[in-house]
C-alpha cells in the first residue's frame, strides 16, 4: 500500500516546485524576486514602454509583478524569465536575463547572484 504523504502540496505551482532540481529552482526564486520587487537586478523598458502615458507605466509594473500565468509553452524550463499579456489592447512581454557582473556576457552560474547580473526587459511586442 503506498505512503500518504504527511501534507499535500497547498498548490500545482507548489508540486511542480517539488520536481525542480536545486539549481533550476534558485534561478527561478531569482527571478521571481526581481519580477515581483523590481530589487535584485535591473529593471529596464524599450521606448514604446516609455511612451506609455505614466497611469499605463505603472499598470503595466503592476501586472509584470503579478504575472503568474507560467505553462510550459512560456516557460519550458521552468525558470519563471519570460511573460506576455495584455493590457489596454496592447500585447506586452517581459524578460529576465542573466548576465555575468559586467553586463558583458551570459552568467557563468545564473543560479549564483554573486556572479550575476538579472535584467529584468519590459516591452511591447510590437518591438520585438
Amino acid at each position: 500500500m503506498p505512503e500518504i504523504p504527511d501534507q499535500f502540496p497547498e498548490t500545482a505551482d507548489d508540486l511542480e516546485t517539488e520536481t525542480l532540481d536545486v539549481e533550476t529552482r534558485a534561478i527561478r526564486t531569482l527571478n521571481d524576486h526581481l519580477r515581483q520587487t523590481f530589487s535584485g537586478g535591473r529593471v529596464v523598458m524599450t521606448q514604446g514602454v516609455q511612451a506609455l502615458t505614466d497611469d499605463t507605466i505603472s499598470r503595466v509594473f503592476k501586472a509584470v509583478r503579478g504575472f503568474d500565468d507560467f505553462t510550459p509553452d512560456n516557460d519550458p524550463y521552468q525558470t519563471h524569465e519570460f511573460g506576455m499579456f495584455d493590457l489596454d489592447g496592447q500585447r506586452l512581454m517581459f524578460k529576465v536575463d542573466a548576465y555575468d557582473q559586467n553586463l558583458e556576457y551570459g552568467s557563468p552560474n545564473p543560479a549564483d547572484p554573486s556572479v550575476t547580473t538579472r535584467v529584468l526587459t519590459i516591452l511591447l511586442a510590437s518591438e520585438y
